[in-house]
Parts: structure tokens; C-alpha cells; sequence
């Protein structure tokens, strides 16, 4: 059949009336026509000419392009134990954000070899809207020169983090090719996954394809490439975690040349089928909010489960308790937030929402369908990042000039099967327990609990939806997002009256539910910066540092952003190097004869692993090139700390910023495996008021704070809060006040 006879088939179950291709919505009923382009993963097998139809179904559009006229059907596929489906493909669902995902399989009557074309849904293709041409988003290689310094590391930052899920389902091969390595606007796609041969692929092999991208770079990132791309090479970058870590360092140096503006609005209703809201929202339905001049850009959308009194009160309660702990996180500098411990903080927000309603559960003696729960989706943007948490069904969308992602992964039975390898998804959700939610908050205790975070790069406009499944539900998202979310991308609109028609068309169109929105809008001015990055790699797996130099700008201006800790340099030489633990006793032995005092020092302390400074001052000493600089990596009896930011300590009282501690000692973790310890200090000196009206009287040293106090605060959560560590030549603030006789530390932590 020609392409001039080809019709689109309404998928609307009580229509399907034939329509033409280039309408958007049917001619008969007005629901919009999905146009799924899909991509045959197959050898070089030619399928036909443009314009024929395939099983009467599938128009070819080019060589490997399908488009299928009959959306509303099911793709009726035999059993998978009798396909040859690469489970791969279903187990890797949840990045299917780069992954294409198996539509179905087509078996042709007249293919003599009897071999099963694989169809994958939403490949990396564009369509042209003028012209109505399809063609194949653009490879990386190609679209690499045009790309702005952040580009190109955000492209790099996602090929790092889906080296290791590749690589465990035997396709790291995938990111090693330049035909299927595509790219969506900030978004790297792949065509179709390519299955390793008898060994998979390692590092050094990404590090040699990656060379190719050196003469392309941006000047800001260039030289920060090749040293990357040497030290794959070279094994001296040998894990994902390591590489992942060293290119956020360099993002974080680019970022500083990124001014985001951020709107955020919500809106909940009851919708015209229940009598009760049980959804909730944060901030409150209908409330503006801007960053600036707000400090935080917090969306929050919940589903209530469980009627009048327990969904309600569930979805609040979360929202309420959540607030509450990512408000201290907000408190805490970007230059100060580890990503990784960021990410863990969301997750023990939820968690402690969970236990709150779980615990009420529990008090009113809730069983079973009683218990009271609720979904949960969230994002925080944090500079040039965008934060997304969820537990459930209820979904995030990211929205951009190029497409609509769903961004979340339901929690549901559906997704599980897929996730598993059982079941194609369009098939999954056909089961009759397929919405079925395999986890909520209040439903149990938290260690039982598995939120999904996850961080994204943001280096163009986007808009962020979240939605409770009353809009979500029917794919209503996906037939509305082009005329409703994308003119706020273009200008057109703005998110107030995209918000409430978005509730309009959930009310509408679907109807059977309460329903919530969240859409967040995310504006970059960004320019090139004239700063040079370079990458420092240490020898060591946990030294994982990036230098910033500017051309002509002193560097101590232009230090990485993304220490945990900031260090008030000792006298250090240039490009120190971090030495494994195992290396420093033996080395401090040699050091010995010359250095007995320093030698009696390091032997006192317990230390870890050293962070090397990224700013190093010339040495004036030789005995200096031998120390590590003064971390909370390394902390040790006798250090003097400096707090940065106000410390929470529980009990109503306060440890307020620019206080003195001296340490005196640190113990280990009931969970060593946490790598996380308990840091034991004795209150010296605070310049501020008063921690609490339950305190003891000021001493004369100290006009704020009882300088006999001894905290122990877990290291994680010190770390977060960000403090300054006193070098041993600088003046100690511990000296003038009375050592105290070391007492059993208070049990307070941070709250």
C-alpha cells in the first residue's frame, strides 16, 4: 500500500474512524492521534519501500523507521519464553530516559528465516513538523562541536552513569558506538542497544573513545577532557563511581557561569467523581513561588491512600514532615552539598515520613486496607540540577523544546513484571493488577521502604510536571504536553493558566480521581565561561578532586565548589598527591628521625583517607610537604574545628555558626559499612547568643555557649553542614579556656 493511502487509526476504543496522517486529532471525536515512531532493531535485512504497510499495521517511513496507524491496539506478540527478546531491554526500564523500550515484535508471514523484527518505542527520532519528515536525532560525535562547555560534560555525566547498568546486562558495547550514541537535545539517547561479544568492554575503552571528542571540546573543557580520557586509558580513573565524581567536580566549575530563575506553581482538586480531596501539595494549591528571591524551589505532589481521615491526613503529614527536614538541607551552602549525600538525605526525609504515618498507622490499630498511606513525588532544584524523589504512582515529567520524558518509574506491579524480564509493558499494564501499587509511605516500616532519587543536568529551559495519577492516568500527559506544557517553553503561555488546564483536561478527559499538579519551570542564562578546567585524578580510588585556573584570575578565586568540607589551607606543595592508607604509616617510620614531634602526631590520629586541596600554596617548609591537609576525612584528637552554618543539636538547643570545637575523639559507627563515625568535641569559643533558655550560664570565654559542653555528632552530618578545619599554625581558640575532664558526650545529633 502507498504512503498517499496510509490513514491513522483514532485509538479511542468506541471511535477508531481512519484519519489522515498529518491531522493531530481525530476528525470524528476530536482525541488526539499518537504518532509512534518506531524503530526496527534488526540486521541488514531491508523491510521494503517507504510507504508499505507492514502485518496491515506498520507503514515504513524509511529504512528501519515504522509508524504504527493502528495506536489503539495491542501488539499481539507470541510468549516471551518463545521470542528471542533480549531481556536487557526490559530490565534496563528504569533508564529508559536513554533506553529504548520493546513496543512488540513483528513476525513477518513471507520472512523464510522465521527471525522476530524487535520494535522499540520512542528511539531517539525528531520529527520535522514543517515538513512532516522523520529523521534520526543527531550521533553525539556529531552534535558534539556545537555544544556549550556544559553540554558536553553533561553528555559525558550521563555516559558515566550508564556505563555501569549497561555493563551488568552485557551492553556497555552500546556506548562505545558512534551509530547508536545519539543525542536529544541535553538528552543522550541510544538507538538500539549493541550486546557485548565474549568480554565486555572496560574503562580504557571508553577513555580511547572518548579521545576522538578532545579536538572538538569547548576551550573551557578541553584540557579537562584529555586528562580524563588519559586516565581512563591509563587505569588511574578504574571505576564509574570515581569518573562520576570527577566530572560533577568540573559541571560544578561550569555551573558558576549558569544563572538559573525558577517558577514554581501547584494546583489540587477533588475532581468531579470523589466527595473528599485526599490528594495534598506543596506549596499550597494555587501559591506563586519564585527563586529568587525564595531560597528554595521545593515541589511536592502526594496521593492519599486509605478515605476521609487517613489519605488526607497521610498526604499532609508527609508533605509537613518533609518540608521540615529539606528546609535544614537548604541551609547548608551549594558549595557544601556532596550530591551523593544529598540524594541519601531525600531519601531519609521520606523515610522519616513514612515511619510518622506508619507510626500513627500503628496507634489507631489500622490494619490492612485501613492503614492509612500515600504517593509521593518531589523535586528540589539546586543550581544547575534538578533533584526528583518519588515513591509510587504518582509520576515526574521533564518537558523540553525536544520532547516530554517521563522521568519516574511507577512503583506499581506493571513496572515490577518489566523490570523483572517477565512482560513487555504495553502488555503489563493490560493485567487486571497491573496499577496495583507495590509500595506507598505509611504502609510499613521505612527499612522496607525503597524511594527511587535521582539528579539531573539542566543546561537549557525545561518545565518539570508533577502529577498525582489523576492527569497521568490514560496517557494524558503525553496527548497534552505539546499544546498545553510546550508554548511555556516558547513564550506563549505562562504556568498559572497551564496549571489550571491541565486540571481541566484531568477533570475532563479522565475524571475519576482527585488530581494534583506541580510544574516547575526551569530558565538558564548561561555564557561560556573564560576559566580553563582542569581535572586532577588521583592515584588513589578515593581522591577524586578538580582544579580550576583561570586565564590571568588568581585560581584560589575560582576552587572547586563541590568539597564537602572547606579547608583553611595549611602550607602545602603544588599537585600533592593522596597516598593510600596503607602507605602513609611506613612513610611517617622514614620520617621519623627528623620529625619525631610529627611522627607522635599522626600516630595519635585516625586518620582516612586525605582530600587533596585544590589550591595548593607553595611549601616554606620541608616537614609540610609530608602532612595531609587538615580534613574531617581525617580528624583527629586535638583539632580545633570551626562551625560554618548554625547547627541543629536537638533538645532546643543551638550550635550557632562561627562556634569553636575542640576534638577529642572520634568513634566508629555501629554499621561500619555506612563509612560513616561519631565525632566527640568540646564547645570553646562562640561569638553569637545564647543556645537555648534551658543553657547553662555563659562562661567569661565563652558569652553564647557553656564551654565545658561535649557534643558527638555523627561525621555525615557535620560534613553536610559544612565547617572550616584550623590548620595547626593557626592561632588555637581552645588554648584560653580550662581543659574540661572528658565526660560521656551528650546523645544529641543533628536534627
Amino acid at each position: 500500500m502507498e504512503n498517499d493511502a496510509a490513514t491513522l487509526y483514532c485509538p479511542h476504543e468506541n471511535c477508531q474512524a481512519a484519519n489522515p496522517l498529518t491531522h493531530k486529532f481525530c476528525q470524528r471525536c476530536s482525541t488526539p492521534l499518537p504518532k509512534n515512531y518506531l524503530w526496527a532493531a534488526m540486521d541488514s535485512q531491508n523491510l521494503g519501500n517507504p510507504g508499505k504497510i507492514l502485518a496491515e499495521r506498520y507503514l515504513i517511513v524509511d529504512k528501519y523507521v515504522l509508524l504504527d496507524t493502528k495506536p489503539g491496539l495491542l501488539t499481539l506478540t507470541p510468549e516471551l519464553e518463545n521470542l528471542q527478546i533480549p531481556r536487557a531491554y526490559l530490565r534496563l526500564i528504569p533508564y529508559r530516559l536513554h533506553v529504548p523500550q520493546v513496543y512488540g515484535v513483528l513476525r513477518l508471514a513471507s520472512d523464510s528465516s522465521g527471525q522476530d523484527i524487535l520494535l522499540l518505542e520512542k528511539p531517539p527520532l525528531l520529527l520535522d513538523e514543517t515538513t512532516q519528515q522523520v529523521h534520526l536525532a543527531q550521533m553525539a560525535i556529531a552534535a558534539w562541536r556545537d555544544a556549550t562547555s556544559m553540554r558536553q560534560l553533561n553528555w559525558l555525566w550521563q555516559i558515566a552513569h550508564l556505563w555501569q547498568p549497561l555493563a551488568s546486562e552485557g551492553v556497555a558495547s552500546s556506548l562505545l558506538d558512534s551509530y547508536v550514541l545519539r543525542v536529544e537535545g541535553s538528552l543522550v539517547r541510544l538507538l538500539e542497544l549493541r550486546f557485548d561479544k565474549a568480554t565486555s568492554p572496560e574503562l580504557p575503552e571508553l577513555g580511547k573513545f572518548w579521545q576522538q571528542l578532545i579536538a572538538n571540546a569547548k576551550p573551557a573543557v578541553a584540557e579537562f577532557v584529555d586528562r580524563i580520557s588519559l586516565s581512563l586509558i591509563q587505569g588511574e580513573i578504574h571505576s564509574p563511581e570515581q569518573l562520576i565524581a570527577v566530572l560533577d567536580r568540573g559541571l560544578a566549575g561550569l555551573g558558576r557561569s549558569q544563572t538559573p530563575t525558577i517558577k514554581i506553581i501547584t494546583k489540587t482538586d477533588t475532581g468531579p467523581s470523589r466527595q473528599r480531596n485526599e490528594d495534598a501539595c506543596s506549596p499550597p494549591s494555587g501559591t506563586l513561588v519564585s527563586k529568587p528571591p525564595q531560597p528554595t524551589g521545593l515541589a511536592i505532589v502526594c496521593d492519599g491512600i486509605g478515605g476521609h481521615e487517613g489519605g488526607n491526613v497521610a498526604s499532609n503529614l508527609a508533605i509537613e514532615t518533609i518540608q521540615q527536614q529539606v528546609q535544614q538541607l537548604t541551609k547548608v551552602p551549594y558549595d557544601h552539598i556532596d550530591p551523593s549525600l544529598l540524594l541519601n538525605d531525600l531519601e531519609k526525609a521520606v523515610a522519616m515520613a513514612n515511619d510518622k504515618i506508619s507510626q500513627r498507622n500503628d496507634a489507631e490499630n489500622r490494619q490492612g486496607r485501613q492503614r492509612m498511606g500515600t504517593t509521593l513525588v518531589m523535586a528540589l532544584p539546586v543550581a544547575h540540577e534538578m533533584y526528583i524523589t518519588h515513591v509510587g504512582d504518582s509520576r515526574a515529567y521533564w518537558i523540553t523544546r525536544q520532547g516530554c520524558y517521563q522521568v519516574t518509574l511507577d512503583d506499581d506491579v506493571a513496572s515490577r513484571e518489566v523490570r523483572l524480564g517477565y512482560a513487555i509493558y504495553r502488555e503489563a499494564v493490560q493485567q487486571s493488577s497491573a496499577g496495583s501499587l507495590v509500595q506507598a509511605l505509611g504502609m510499613g516500616p521505612s527499612t522496607s521502604l525503597h524511594p527511587t532519587s535521582a539528579r539531573f543536568m539542566l543546561d537549557e529551559d525545561a518545565v518539570f510536571l508533577l502529577t498525582s495519577d489523576g492527569l497521568s492516568d490514560f496517557d494524558r500527559v503525553e496527548e497534552y504536553w505539546e499544546t498545553e506544557i510546550l508554548p511555556i517553553l516558547l513564550g506563549e503561555t505562562n504556568i498559572i493558566n497551564v496549571a489550571d488546564r491541565l486540571i481541566e483536561i484531568a477533570n475532563t478527559k479522565n475524571g475519576h480521581d482527585n488530581v494534583t499538579v506541580a510544574l516547575v519551570h526551569y530558565q538558564v542564562q548561561y555564557w561560556e565561561p573564560e576559566i580553563v578546567i582542569k581535572a586532577v585524578v588521583p592515584e588513589s580510588y578515593s581522591a577524586k578532586t578538580v582544579d580550576l585556573a583561570s586565564r590571568g584570575t588568581d585560581t584560589s578565586v575560582l576552587s572547586s565548589p563541590n568539597h564537602k568540607t572547606q579547608v583553611i589551607e595549611e602550607n602545602q606543595p603544588a599537585k600533592t598527591r593522596q597516598l593510600p592508607l596503607q602507605w602513609i604509616v611506613p612513610l611517617l617510620f622514614l620520617l621519623a628521625a627528623g620529625c619525631v614531634g610529627l611522627f607522635v602526631q599522626q600516630w595519635r590520629s585516625q586518620s582516612g583517607l586525605p582530600v587533596v586541596s585544590s589550591n595548593p600554596t607553595p611549601t616554606q617548609s620541608p616537614i609540610a610537604t609530608t602532612q595531609p591537609p587538615r580534613t574531617l576525612n581525617n580528624v583527629a584528637p586535638g583539632w580545633v574545628i570551626q562551625t560554618n552554618n548554625q547547627i541543629s543539636l536537638g533538645n532546643n538547643q543551638l550550635l550557632p555558626a562561627k562556634s569553636f570545637l575542640e576534638v577529642i575523639d572520634t568513634k566508629p559507627s555501629p554499621k561500619p559499612a555506612s563509612g560513616d563515625f561519631s565525632v566527640v568535641m568540646r564547645v570553646c569559643t562562640n561569638k553569637e547568643t545564647p543556645t537555648s533558655a534551658s543553657s547553662q550560664a555563659p562562661s567569661p570565654s565563652n558569652p553564647g555557649l557553656n564551654a565545658q559542653k561535649t557534643v558527638s555528632i555523627q561525621f555525615q552530618q557535620l560534613n553536610r553542614f559544612g565547617v572550616f578545619v584550623l590548620p595547626s599554625s593557626a592561632p588555637n581558640p581552645c588554648k584560653t579556656v580550662t581543659q574540661p575532664p572528658v565526660t560521656q558526650p551528650s546523645d544529641i545529633s543533628p536534627t
